[in-house]
């Protein structure tokens, strides 16, 4: 299987540290030549150049991206994260983010986007998670993004510490049931392995029953999934913890549920042993890659508070890791 090497961009430097311009330069030093945009690129673009952010500074910002996106030959895959969408219990909410995803319309189009990533919803109030609400929310979503010349295509990710969803088979249920050609799902390998196997709060970093519970899952994946609707796949590890995170672990955060602690702190690129990588990855690239044979977009990601050094040689270092991580993931992904 061949893949073009992509990347998401915090993967190469916090935005508040970072500018856009310096990742993206680093990225395609290294060859990558897709990359996955977030929401905040566009925002700290706009404030640090344009001098606000607002929709028509937020919509300039996509189009000075987009040109030195073609400058670098780099091509923008996805736009992320369309977060805290479904299931809002406020009328009001809701119509403030579709007003929000139809300006994402317009930038998706600047930037030659097609995926729009959209995380399963965290927020702890103000929500619901009957699956009639959380459908029919998705179906107006979609029905939006059919609207496009292109379309645009929304990939569910099962967040490992979502509210009501935190699991690809969550995920999976709601994309059959919304049933457009243009939903479908963002499968994680973080968030698959660390909600299914890992456990951040063990000894080990490990649920007792993990080896177990991984293999009956990557099981299922195997055998029920359409891999049509496998809109892409984000391959990331995390750091093996020196001791359970709880309230005395440097990580500990009384507000962020453990693996949200563990992931925003502690991400790794795939199969950086040397980093002290920690989760099963093989048996999730074996259901995906060889057992249901996907072959769209794959990138990879990472999380680390070292993103936010001060240190300009950061997306550089982090980009080298990433080439190294991306060619040790191929190698995987094609070996027998």
């Amino acid at each position: 299987m061949s893949f073009q090497p992509a990347i998401a961009s915090p993967s190469l430097g916090h935005q508040t540290v970072h500018p856009i311009t310096s990742r993206l330069e680093a990225a395609a030093s290294h060859g990558f030549k897709l990359i996955e945009l977030v929401e905040d690129d566009l925002a700290f673009y706009a404030r640090d150049q344009l001098g606000e952010v607002s929709e028509s500074t937020t919509i300039q910002a996509a189009i000075d991206i987009k040109i030195i996106c073609d400058r670098l030959n780099i091509k923008p895959c996805v736009l992320q994260p369309f977060w805290f969408y479904e299931g809002l219990l406020d009328p009001q909410q809701h119509a403030v983010r579709i007003s929000k995803l139809r300006l994402w319309m317009q930038l998706v189009k600047i930037l030659g986007i097609r995926i729009v990533q959209v995380p399963t919803n965290w927020m702890k109030n103000g929500t619901t998670g009957d699956i009639d609400a959380i459908v029919k929310d998705f179906r107006e979503m979609a029905s939006i993004g059919l609207e496009q010349d292109p379309p645009v295509c929304f990939a569910y990710e099962g967040v490992a510490w979502g509210t009501h969803i935190d699991t690809w088979q969550g995920t999976w249920e709601i994309v059959k049931r919304v049933n457009k050609p243009n939903f479908g799902l963002c499968l994680d390998t973080y968030h698959i392995a660390a909600r299914v196997w890992g456990d951040p709060t063990a000894p080990g970093c490990k649920r007792s029953d993990g080896d177990e519970a991984l293999r009956r899952s990557m099981e299922e994946l195997a055998t029920t999934v359409d891999v049509h609707k496998i809109f892409y796949v984000q391959l990331s590890d995390a750091k093996l913890l020196d001791q359970p995170l709880i309230e005395d672990h440097p990580f500990y955060n009384m507000e962020q549920p453990p693996r949200m602690s563990w992931s925003r702190n502690a991400r790794l690129f795939p199969w950086e042993k040397a980093q002290n990588g920690s989760l099963p990855l093989e048996p999730i690239v074996h259901a995906i890659f060889m057992s249901l044979k996907f072959e769209g977009i794959v990138t990879v990601e990472t999380f680390s508070n070292e993103l936010f050094h001060d240190d300009p040689k950061v997306p550089d270092r982090f980009a080298t890791r990433a080439k190294q991580s991306w060619c040790t993931a191929m190698q995987k992904i094609n070996s027998p």
